[in-house]
């Protein structure tokens, strides 16, 4: 596993040198793992002093805690290895204060032995040093003889402790009500994947590409179940069930939520969760009055997430919102109102219109054109996911398949559209709200362009008609998107195509065809271009050998063209309909069809 880091004997002093060079209201030990508030931000010595700390590898915990409203002190052991006794006496002393210090220990062996004999040294030195200790750990319960692990609660109790003293509370008082919430507070993870202790050369588990790891600890160990991969919606309800169910939770009780990144999870994945958790905890009858998501306490690179939630009353609601300057929480947390407004009216948008009527067989046979079309991009998807990966971001067959299958769920509006035109339009449309990205805006502007140059034709159009407009929409994105043929891109294989449809020869199965092995042709170019403009272009060189992955796409649509037309021309087993022939010009229909069952989606 690569890291940023110099040496992995060095990863905890280099972290303390980083982290208290960025923050004026850090200090640290001289010679020792302790950061503390700097002197400027010290506490007055009338209020009481909070210590706390652990192995290294759960950053921001624990030094991300300390400030103003929060910590004084936080001793940093090895990665997941409790701080020697030395050490934690040393924060003791470095933070002390003359109303007292309090410990926030997590219920781990190390943690409880070396921070309770440094509270009986200081003890020996006349300092006043309570402790309580953070044991929450929902997966395991009461069922193991060390008792429940510590886990993410302990940011919580440093919120409540830390607020309560900078009011001014004694220590019995804040003892107290840190140790009423912990008495109904609980926590359960969830991992995807392992994670790598710096200079490790494996880890500690390793998972299949299907499986998950349920109720594990913050130190890189295995869970206590393994089990199968589900959506976060699964995820969600079971860890709120046993969480609440630890605890004895029930209908109406108010609580606080926190979900917990373990250090992997990207903040897309973990709001998903927080939704699903919010939802699922509401479904009980709690009352969420507070709740955070983010990395709060974590195990270094771990994919994965756990979730807190603890009962509270008014008083503990007050600690929590009031304001804290730290590194790692917000800096003040207001009460949810279940009433508020989550959703507002949305303004004007361009949405597809229902016209009065109901179609035409014209738009039929366009459409059942389009949807093999649509079929065949989202088939696709795979091949284009995996060259867009190679020379890319990954995202466009994706994308594609996206605006695809939009289209295809829209067939019943889309069969009432009048003519080509407004046909054209609507799935502009739909494609420029779905797809995104500069293949939406381009493929929206390539439809409404063909929409706009037909939308002023006497009758239906025919094959030259179609040619035209298509070529003045390759055009168009040309123009617009400043890409040519040999920048390596969509326009590789859409402007052979057009230009085979202008110049090409007899009807529109044969037009089709050639544009067909046009865009092939085009799109296959690409691999010996060093692109210059879109994804590929950020390679350079080393995007050579690889066709660009828009004209793929681009070929892969002509082609679907080319066999819808040619199927619906010879009335083969696609259940062809055709208004192919002569019109009143002469010319011959590119809306030749395919007549399908397209509201299926």
């Amino acid at each position: 596993m690569k890291k940023l880091i110099n040496a992995p004997a060095d990863v905890v002093e280099d972290y303390i040198s980083g982290l208290v060079a960025a923050a004026p209201h850090l200090a640290r030990v001289e010679g020792l793992p302790i950061v503390v508030r700097s002197p400027r931000s010290a506490k007055r010595d009338d209020r009481v002093a909070l210590v706390s700390g652990g192995g290294s590898g759960h950053e921001p915990a624990h030094a991300g805690y300390v400030g103003e409203g929060m910590l004084d002190a936080a001793v940093l052991g090895p990665v997941f290895t409790s701080p020697p006794v030395d050490s934690v006496y040393a924060a003791i002393i470095a933070s002390a204060t003359s109303a007292g210090v309090l410990l926030i220990v997590k219920n781990y062996t190390g943690d409880r032995l070396n921070f309770g004999l440094a509270a009986e040294m200081a003890r020996a030195e006349g300092i006043r040093v309570e402790m309580v200790v953070v044991a929450d750990d929902a997966a395991l319960g009461d069922s193991s003889r060390a008792g429940r692990r510590g886990l993410t609660a302990t940011v919580l109790a440093h919120k409540v402790a830390g607020a309560a003293a900078e009011r001014g509370w004694p220590i019995e008082r804040i003892v107290a009500v840190v140790e009423r919430l912990l008495a109904r507070a609980a926590t359960m993870g969830v991992a995807l994947g392992p994670c790598f202790v710096p200079g490790a050369t494996a880890p500690n588990f390793t998972l299949g590409h299907d499986e998950i790891e349920w109720g594990l600890g913050i130190h890189g160990e295995a869970g206590s179940e393994l089990g199968t991969h589900v959506p976060s919606g699964e995820i969600a309800a079971r860890l709120a069930e046993t969480v609440i169910l630890d605890r004895g939770l029930g209908d109406g009780d108010d609580v606080v939520v926190l979900v917990n990144s373990l250090g992997g999870t990207p903040d897309l994945d973990l709001r998903i969760l927080h939704g699903d958790i919010l939802e699922a905890v509401a479904a009980r009858g709690l009352r969420v009055r507070m709740t955070w998501a983010g990395p709060f306490l974590t195990s270094l690179e771990m994919p994965g997430a756990s979730l807190t939630i603890a009962a509270v009353d008014d008083e503990l609601l007050s600690l929590l919102g009031d304001e804290a300057f730290v590194a790692a929480f917000p800096r003040s947390t207001p009460l949810l109102d279940p009433d508020r407004p989550v959703v507002v009216a949305a303004p004007g948008r361009f949405e597809v219109q229902r016209p009065d009527g109901v179609g035409s067989d014209d738009v039929a046979a366009l459409h059942g054109t389009l949807a093999v079309v649509a079929d065949v991009i989202i088939a696709g998807e795979p091949v284009l996911t995996d060259l867009d990966r190679r020379v890319g971001d990954g995202d466009l067959g994706t994308n594609l398949a996206r605006g695809a299958s939009a289209v295809l769920a829209a067939s019943d509006l889309l069969l009432t559209q009048p003519d080509a035109a407004c046909y054209l339009t609507a799935v502009s449309d739909i494609v420029r709200r779905e797809v995104g990205g500069t293949s939406g805006a381009l493929y929206s502007l390539l439809l409404l362009t063909i929409a706009d140059w037909l939308q002023d034709l006497p009758g239906p159009p025919g094959v030259t008609d179609w040619a035209a407009a298509v070529a003045a929409g390759v055009a168009r994105v040309q123009l617009v998107g400043g890409a040519g043929p040999g920048d390596s891109t969509m326009v590789d294989a859409l402007h052979p195509a057009a230009q085979a449809l202008v110049h090409g020869d007899g009807d529109a199965v044969a037009r089709a065809g050639e544009a067909a092995r046009a865009a092939r042709a085009g799109a296959e170019s690409t691999a010996s271009l060093t692109p210059s403009l879109g994804r590929s272009s950020y390679l350079g060189d080393r995007a050579v050998g690889i066709p660009d992955p828009g004209a793929v796409a681009i070929a892969l649509q002509f082609e679907a063209l080319a066999a819808a037309l040619a199927a619906a021309a010879s009335g083969s087993e696609l259940d062809a309909g055709t208004t192919a022939g002569a019109d009143r010009t002469g010319r011959h229909d590119l809306t030749v069809g395919v007549r399908r069952r397209t509201g299926r989606r």
